[in-house]
């Protein structure tokens, strides 16, 4: 399991575009999104390096 700080997510919206962009890696991933603390929690067969790019390619910074 890999969490990430992802200080620019704001919203549900934001949370659906860092999943979207997690899953176009890997389809099977598990993304929870936690809009308070501004974490995300992935559980991927992916890198954590092709994940925090795939974040960042989305537009969000990660802390």
């Amino acid at each position: 399991m890999l969490t990430l700080k992802v200080p620019d997510m704001a919203c549900s919206a934001c949370a659906d575009t860092i999943t979207k962009a997690v899953r176009q890696l890997d389809e099977s991933a598990k993304v929870e999104a936690d809009l308070e603390k501004k974490t995300v929690a992935i559980d991927t067969q992916q890198s954590e390096d092709a994940v925090k790019a795939a974040i960042t390619e989305a537009g969000y910074s990660i802390a």
